[in-house]
């Protein structure tokens, strides 16, 4: 499973470790992702995402999943969010 925010598209980047004496090594310094459970307030489900602790403050930020996901990028997204951009869209087309 890549290392990759489901939400935002963060993932591990590559640096440099720095001793003391100023020797540098290859490093990666990887994202804060955690396991979470979110509701789609639109279809009324809740669905598992694998998110990075600054996406879920957007989310919060933004007033919930279903806004956030109208406002992002499709290609941030993994490919199981973007199916689920869809049907919120669709599901917001239908009542309107």
């Amino acid at each position: 499973m890549s290392r990759r925010c489901d939400l935002t598209g963060k993932s591990a980047l590559v640096g440099n470790k720095v001793s003391h004496s100023n020797r540098k090594t290859k490093r990666r310094f990887l994202p804060n992702l955690l396991n979470v459970t979110m509701i789609s307030d639109a279809l009324g489900r809740s669905f598992k995402l694998r998110v990075s602790a600054n996406a879920l403050k957007s989310v919060d930020h933004r007033g919930g999943l279903d806004a956030f996901l109208l406002n992002a990028k499709n290609d941030v997204l993994a490919p199981r969010v973007r199916t689920l951009k869809k049907e919120i869209e669709n599901k917001q087309a239908k009542a309107s």
